[in-house]
């Protein structure tokens, strides 16, 4: 199993097709010993070449894919941060970006939803209010 580093673009999208190929490959053969190493390859050259960041915190409330499959599993909305941020109208304001996340509020996000508190405690901009 020759497997070389991914040095460029070309090498880059090299390793994408073998992926696609290798896709769902059965764990402990050879092909998905290969697949594995090439998605551990590609995982890095992207996070050193192609760095996401993370969502700011009202983004990560209103999108973290873990809350909203929860809240819809459970048959719940937005109202279900109810006491988990604060009342409903400090639940709204921190939605619409009117007021920033305390400690207490990422604590108990982080908690109740498991959102991930280094996501949380970026700071976020806050809407100027129209006078």
């Amino acid at each position: 199993m020759e497997i070389r580093p991914i040095r460029n673009t070309k090498d880059h999208n090299r390793a994408l097709h073998e992926i696609e190929e290798l896709w769902g490959a059965p764990e402990g053969t050879p092909k998905g010993d290969r697949l594995e190493v090439l998605v551990a390859l590609v995982d890095a050259d992207e996070r050193a070449h192609y760095p996401i960041d993370p969502p700011n915190p009202i983004d990560a409330i209103r999108a973290q894919s873990r809350v909203r499959f929860r809240l819809e599993q459970q048959g719940l909305d937005q109202r279900a941060l109810i006491g988990v941020i604060g009342n409903r109208t400090r639940v709204y304001e921190v939605l619409r970006g009117d007021r920033g996340l305390s400690l207490a509020m990422i604590r108990r996000l982080h908690k109740r939803f498991g959102i991930p508190a280094e996501v949380l405690i970026r700071p976020t901009a806050r809407r100027r209010r129209a006078d």
